[in-house]
């Protein structure tokens, strides 16, 4: 028997029709207490060999409808290995076109990050020397707000902010962090060496615990998108911002790093804090400087492509790298990177991937490493 299921970590699917393979009709659910929807990810059971279109009814509506054009859904066997399957949109519709192999496959928007495999990352990460778990409070389902913090504290040492799924949809950020960690946490790495004799690094892999256990595009349980809680964040409203902003004004701030995803550009880039009222030459200089180093280091990231830079002053504040920038006087940015394949060099067979997310995160510490002299706070409030 054909079956359609979702009741697992992250998962978000409703079927409306499911007796003939060639049209099984679904619908993607919205958010917990909110209007946006986009992140799916299901089972099918019992269709091998069959010649499947699944159909995502209610595409149209969804939050970034230019996300769907060029886009290719992900399918895996054993959510281990994710691939890329035909999918087209027309007439309002997401249709993924697929014959499985087996009779269990699961399709997914990206390949998903479980709360599992996150719980398995801060464990691994805290037997390792120089890290400091910590749980700084709890989110509103009552989950573990978790911090790692690499390196030792002092005076003379800097403090290296970087948080990442402000959206729980956006999985590529936590496969991102992934690679980040395990390349930091490298006792045999030079580069990370000598960055942990010089900063400390307070690391948030997961800034959503809630939205992404309850399988959520944008918000946390209450309907909160966290990206836009900053300015004034509340514990019964947004908890994890709340939490980790107290803890930044502990610390101090001299470089902060927002990992995200976005759901219509074909390409890894950088969106800066240009709004901000104290926005100035040096500051341009440094996020110029930091986007071209990390283009040389890594080719799949790119600086042609990237959000409209909005005029000084005209910056949405509650943003984080917008609050964070403006607060500490530090270097603070966002990255972005694709749903869908980058466009300058397309992987037909695995798309923009978690490897190739792990690879991004890994080589931001070379960037940082280049630039360390000059990413420092302005204001030590």
């Amino acid at each position: 028997m054909i079956a359609i299921s979702s009741a697992f970590d992250g998962g978000n699917i409703e079927c409306d029709k499911i007796d003939d393979p060639s049209d099984i009709q679904l619908r993607i659910r919205q958010d917990t207490n909110a209007e946006f929807f986009q992140w799916f990810y299901f089972r099918l059971s019992g269709a091998k060999g069959s010649d499947c279109a699944m159909r995502l009814k209610n595409a149209k509506d969804a939050s970034y409808v230019h996300g769907w054009e060029n886009y290719r859904a992900v399918a895996s066997y054993d959510r281990q290995n994710w691939f890329r399957v035909d999918t087209t949109y027309q007439d309002g519709e997401l249709i993924i076109s697929h014959k499985p192999e087996f009779n269990s496959v699961y399709y997914a928007y990206f390949a998903p990050y479980s709360m599992e495999r996150h719980a398995d990352l801060i464990a691994r990460s805290t037997l390792l020397p120089r890290v400091s778990p910590s749980v700084l409070g709890k989110t509103t389902d009552g989950q573990d707000m978790d911090l790692l913090t690499i390196g030792e504290t002092g005076n003379d040492k800097k403090n290296f902010w970087l948080i990442a799924r402000q959206h729980p949809g956006e999985t590529m950020a936590e496969w991102w962090m992934e690679g980040f960690l395990d390349r930091l946490l490298d006792p045999h790495d030079a580069v990370s060496r000598a960055l942990l004799a010089a900063a400390c690094f307070h690391v948030v892999p997961n800034m959503n615990p809630d939205g992404s256990r309850r399988g959520n595009l944008r918000t946390n349980a209450t309907g909160a998108n966290l990206n836009r809680e900053w300015q004034e964040p509340a514990m019964e409203r947004s908890p994890e911002v709340y939490l980790v902003r107290e803890k930044m004004r502990e610390t101090g701030v001299d470089f902060c790093l927002d990992v995200h995803g976005d759901e219509g550009l074909p390409h890894n880039f950088i969106a800066g804090a240009q709004g901000i009222p104290s926005w100035n030459a040096e500051k341009d200089r440094l996020l110029t400087d930091f986007k071209r180093g990390w283009q040389q280091i890594n080719p799949d990231f790119q600086i042609q492509h990237g959000y409209p830079i909005p005029k000084k002053g005209a910056g949405n504040m509650t943003l984080c790298v917008n609050h964070v920038s403006e607060y500490f006087g530090c270097l603070a940015m966002t990255l972005e990177m694709p749903f869908k394949d980058t466009a300058d060099r397309p992987n037909a067979t695995y798309g923009w991937s978690p490897e190739r997310a792990q690879k991004l995160g890994a080589s931001v510490l070379d960037v940082i490493f280049l630039l360390i002299d000059r990413l420092q706070s302005e204001n030590k409030n």
